[in-house]
């Protein structure tokens, strides 16, 4: 068996369904990828998404899809997505072992 680029928590896979249920009817799941900035480099994206691009990776856990853009997954292999609930915000984290540094808010990470 192969190991999947990311996995989810149960907690992630619960927000999903939530956010997926109030999605326009054209989304088939959401996306998940990385982009240039933030004081660390790169910053992690998520979207909804209506469409499977030629090249995405399609991960199905715990019963929701999540498409990886294929310019992401060598920065996203072996990564955890979690969802936080906090007092005052909530917020995907992506516990990534490839992360050499982290800025000090969280909102961008460095290969």
């Amino acid at each position: 068996m192969t190991k999947q680029i990311i996995s989810l928590s149960d907690q992630a896979a619960i927000r999903i369904k939530e956010i997926m249920s109030s999605a326009s009817n054209d989304s088939i799941g959401v996306r998940v990828g990385v982009k240039s900035g933030g004081c660390a480099g790169m910053s992690y994206v998520m979207e909804y998404t209506n469409k499977v691009y030629p090249n995405d990776e399609v991960i199905e856990d715990k019963g929701v899809k999540v498409f990886i853009d294929s310019a992401a997954v060598m920065y996203l292999f072996g990564t955890e997505m979690d969802y936080k609930q906090e007092e005052f915000s909530s917020q995907f984290v992506f516990n990534n072992p490839n992360e050499t540094e982290r800025c000090g808010c969280g909102e961008s990470f460095k290969i």
